[in-house]
């Protein structure tokens, strides 16, 4: 099963194995809140700055996630299903809550795992 939820909620214990999925550590978060840190299952960079600072939609963000982790980063993706294979259950975590944000790239890896197996 394939969970997420925002770093900053507190931990519930049928969250399973919980895997940080942020590029960067982020601020004021104990390291022993997580069980994994993928830090290649992020968005790059690049992408999160065109979403965040420059406009990009939501629609487009969604699609070029979905082709950096499938076309460059597929291990990501592997390494997440071994987990959730080992631990039955798994939360992605990154720094956004929703609400107040629409949405997050952990969504979409939610999704993209339950797509390709």
């Amino acid at each position: 099963m394939i969970r997420h939820a925002s770093i900053y909620q507190p931990t519930e214990e049928e969250q399973g194995w919980r895997v940080l999925i942020m590029r960067y550590w982020p601020r004021g978060v104990r390291r022993d809140r997580v069980d994994a840190w993928i830090k290649v299952a992020a968005p790059s960079a690049e992408l999160l700055n065109a979403y965040n600072h420059e406009g990009l939609s939501w629609d487009e963000f969604e699609r070029r996630y979905r082709d950096e982790i499938l076309q460059e980063r597929p291990e990501a993706l592997q390494q997440l299903r071994d987990l959730e294979r080992e631990h039955r259950t798994l939360t992605l975590l990154c720094h956004e809550r929703i609400p107040p944000q629409e949405h997050c790239h952990r969504e979409v890896l939610a999704q993209l795992l339950g797509e390709v197996r």
